[in-house]
């Protein structure tokens, strides 16, 4: 499965192949590692492209900086994504520096966890949740 990420160093798109992930994948353009066992950041900008250009399941986790809730669960959040590396890709959405996005899904709370699979909403988490709660997600 591959999918689609931007290189947080140098803003290259890069294609990586999920099932050389062990091979330690690096951007195209600057070299440097691209590090998917932990959430991605991820824009208006790139949304719908790396949403719909990903073959793997996507998790995009909405969040705000000023949200304890959001801080609170971001470890849980981190360790799903160590957990899943190579299955799932783990995308944090900033609501605040991107609203097209957040108001276009209708988030209404943070922090929600929505599943994206073929391009398309599967399932979504409104609230805090538990490592439980964000796996039974993914399933």
């Amino acid at each position: 499965m591959k999918v689609l990420i931007r290189c947080p160093f140098c803003d290259t798109m890069n294609r990586v192949d999920l099932a050389r992930l062990a091979d330690g994948p690096r951007c195209a353009d600057c070299k440097r590692p691209i590090l998917l066992d932990r959430p991605q950041k991820i824009t208006d900008q790139d949304f719908d492209r790396v949403i719909t250009e990903s073959e793997a399941p996507v998790l995009v986790d909405f969040w705000a900086d000023w949200c304890g809730p959001c801080h609170a669960m971001a470890p849980t959040l981190d360790a799903v994504a160590a957990a899943h590396a190579g299955e799932v890709l783990v995308l944090k959405l900033d609501t605040d520096a991107n609203p097209k996005t957040q108001m276009r899904f209708h988030v209404r709370g943070i922090p929600t966890l929505i599943l994206f699979r073929n391009g398309k909403e599967h399932r979504r988490h409104v609230g805090m949740g538990k490592q439980t709660q964000i796996e039974a997600l993914l399933s």
